[in-house]
């Protein structure tokens, strides 16, 4: 709600600040840092897994020396993989925009953190389902196991306001923190907040990101539940009509965000401009999906410039929501598109965030990543604009719009 009344404000005609992207930090199954990325983006290289927890496929976490960013052994300890995951990714971003070990500037520096509720102990959820089996009074035996078996301060699963608390422990971070769960519309929001918040005149240095850790079996329990995830075969993400659904993909994402003053006034260069973000829901099903996308570039298109302007989806390769985005591209196709799914697997909450830095790289680089799929064609003209789009696999839809500064 708090975003929302900022970007009345703005769309009320009030002063709205140019916010300008300084800061990238990005970890993935491809690697950790942006030349990586770029690098096996380039390259059209994907890294999966079929065997760890077979029968699904993951896009597994590239190995990662945690020591360079989490130098004390205790705080990797206390912090499960996912909290590992993105207190790394929110340390290279900040490495990336020169404000690490800089406590004037952290003390200043607000944070969102979007992510899923975190793991959960699961020696103990089967040594409670076990002995439930057995006990007379199961009330009563549920309720001495939860008390005496978790750690304090924690329930069966972890919040994300964990992950944001170490990253101000671990890296200083201590301005106003915030923290969203929600699925992939949190990624959304979270940076549609930072970035109507600095706008608007009430923050001027944001971190904004979060984390996920495909590699746990908790997480796949619940996606297939609704048999999300996909099985045995693994394909492109526009190329799973007979095999819906998505890979999940362990990641860390995190921009720092700034107002073009701020930015300018400690010497930062910027990746490129983050100019809007919006969202809103559609129905579960193809043409809501396609007639909402249509809907938000319609809000987009006085600020757009239709020969340099691409396409950085987010993809999931659900059936019914893929081709509701797959059926909107076809009808602008002067959007070239780039599907990161393919590459990184889905992240859920972080997945828009990380395409946002991919569209900064992008946009500094002046092109697009090549293409590997005979849907993403090959851009001719200069690349300017990148919308990055986000259709959550069960709700939500968004669209940022991201440009380059001459």
């Amino acid at each position: 709600m708090q975003g929302e009344r900022i970007q009345q404000r703005v769309q009320r005609g009030q002063t709205q600040r140019e916010v300008w992207i300084t800061g990238i930090g990005i970890l993935s199954s491809l690697g950790e840092g942006m030349d990586a990325h770029w690098q096996a983006l380039e390259a059209g290289k994907i890294n999966i897994d079929r065997v760890a927890v077979a029968p699904y496929v993951i896009h597994p976490l590239a190995p990662t020396n945690f020591d360079t960013q989490l130098p004390r052994k205790g705080d990797q300890r206390q912090m499960e993989p996912w909290q590992r995951i993105g207190t790394y990714a929110a340390g290279l971003a900040l490495d990336s925009a020169g404000i690490k070990g800089n406590p004037d500037v952290l003390g200043r520096t607000d944070m969102i953190v979007a992510a899923a509720g975190g793991e959960r102990d699961l020696a103990v959820d089967g040594a409670i389902l076990t002995g439930m089996r057995r006990a007379n009074d199961k009330a009563h035996f549920l309720n001495e196991r939860l008390m005496n078996d978790l750690r304090p301060t924690l329930f069966l699963a972890q919040l994300p306001n964990l992950l944001a608390g170490n990253i101000s422990i671990v890296h200083g971070v201590t301005g106003s923190s915030r923290t969203f769960m929600g699925e992939e519309p949190a990624g959304v929001d979270a940076v549609r907040i930072a970035l109507a918040r600095i706008q608007s005149g009430q923050s001027e240095i944001a971190l904004v990101g979060g984390a996920q850790n495909a590699e746990r079996k908790d997480i796949l329990l619940i996606y297939e539940f609704r048999g999300f995830s996909i099985r045995g075969e693994f394909a492109p993400v526009w190329d799973r009509a007979g095999q819906p659904g998505f890979a999940l993909g362990s990641m860390g994402a995190f921009l720092v965000l700034e107002s073009r003053d701020h930015a300018v006034a400690r010497g930062a260069r910027p990746f490129a401009r983050l100019v809007r973000v919006i969202n809103t829901r559609a129905a579960r099903n193809t043409a809501d999906v396609t007639s909402t996308l249509a809907g938000l570039k319609e809000q987009l298109a006085p600020a757009l410039r239709p020969l340099s302007t691409a396409v950085i989806s987010g993809a999931t390769g659900l059936a019914v929501v893929t081709d509701g985005e797959r059926a909107f591209l076809e009808a602008h196709p002067e959007l070239v598109v780039r599907a990161t799914g393919t590459h990184i697997g889905h992240g859920v909450e972080p997945q828009f965030v990380i395409n946002i830095a991919l569209a900064a790289l992008a946009l500094q680089r002046g092109r697009l990543f090549a293409s590997h799929h005979p849907f993403e064609r090959e851009m001719n003209n200069a690349l300017t604009q990148l919308l990055v789009t986000s259709v959550g696999h069960w709700r939500g839809v968004g669209l940022g719009l991201v440009e380059s500064i001459p």
